[in-house]
């Protein structure tokens, strides 16, 4: 017979109405910028935790800030119930996807083609369900640092390094992430339903806070104030006919984490009350 469920279980999307999604990009120590923000939102939840999940948050950390060249790779392993033991030998997912928007969703719509049973009442992925909340751990102020006619002649080792950057690398994480934060926009503006994705991001970042391995007192410091100034910001969407992200005046990141507060407090008392393992039914 089975025993009663805890009621720090979380119930899966099935017993909701919305899917929810948390999205944060790479970026090294400037990690630090989300944790922050997070700090916030957490704050306006009530935040029960899990003790099935037992990755410690210090190794998903330090795992997924583990950027090659720049921070050492990452091992640590978990044990299930029964003691086996998982190993993980990890590097910064931004090798892959600096912005992990995407991925997250896709996994999504793969567990409803799979028919999970944590999605067993969604027939099909329906985006208009989606509560997306995206971060981005800041990118240095966007300037014309390169000519064409001068890039023309730069060879495998300029491509790698110039002028104190590495303009590949630049090149590369930030257009990924920029385009997945446009191809986002264009379907939730699409749908109506902006306000159902949240992507909080600083291009400004300028000297020693635009590093991703500078992990000194003052710079960690300053990242936070980095954060907590974000937060005080107006939200920012993608203008699809310049592909530019503009402030909006109807609301601060700030209040937006607040009113996604509410509408996740919201989703977590329903999934609990439809769900026969919910805190109603113990």
């Amino acid at each position: 017979m089975e025993g009663p469920k805890s009621p720090l279980q979380l119930q899966p999307p099935t017993y909701g109405k919305r899917i929810t999604v948390l999205s944060i990009d790479g970026g090294g120590i400037r990690g630090v910028i989300p944790g922050t923000i997070l700090n916030f939102l957490e704050s306006e939840l009530q935040v029960k935790t899990n003790s099935s999940l037992d990755a410690l948050l210090s190794d998903i950390c330090i795992s997924t800030s583990a950027a090659p060249t720049y921070l050492p790779a990452h091992y640590f392993d978990t044990k299930d119930s029964d003691g086996k033991v998982r190993e993980f030998n990890l590097i910064d997912g931004g090798v892959a996807a600096n912005n992990p928007t995407l991925i997250a969703i896709g996994d999504v719509a793969k567990q409803i083609m799979k028919r999970n049973t944590d999605y067993s009442s969604i027939e099909k992925m329906d985006y208009g369900r989606l509560m997306v909340i995206s971060l981005g751990t800041g990118t240095a102020k966007i300037e014309e640092k390169y000519i064409a006619n001068d890039a023309a002649k730069w060879g495998l080792l300029n491509w790698l390094t110039s002028d104190g950057s590495s303009p590949l690398i630049d090149v590369f994480s930030h257009a990924s992430a920029d385009m997945v934060d446009l191809h986002l926009s264009v379907i939730f503006q699409a749908l109506h339903s902006e306000k159902n994705y949240l992507r909080i991001q600083d291009d400004s970042l300028t000297g020693v806070v635009s590093s991703v391995d500078v992990a000194t007192k003052i710079n960690l410091e300053d990242l936070v104030k980095v954060g907590e100034g974000l937060l005080k910001k107006p939200v920012s969407r993608v203008n699809l006919d310049t592909g530019l992200n503009e402030p909006c005046d109807d609301e601060t990141n700030e209040e937006a984490l607040k009113r996604f507060a509410k509408i996740l407090s919201e989703e977590k008392r329903n999934r609990d009350i439809t769900s026969p393992h919910g805190v109603s039914a113990n």
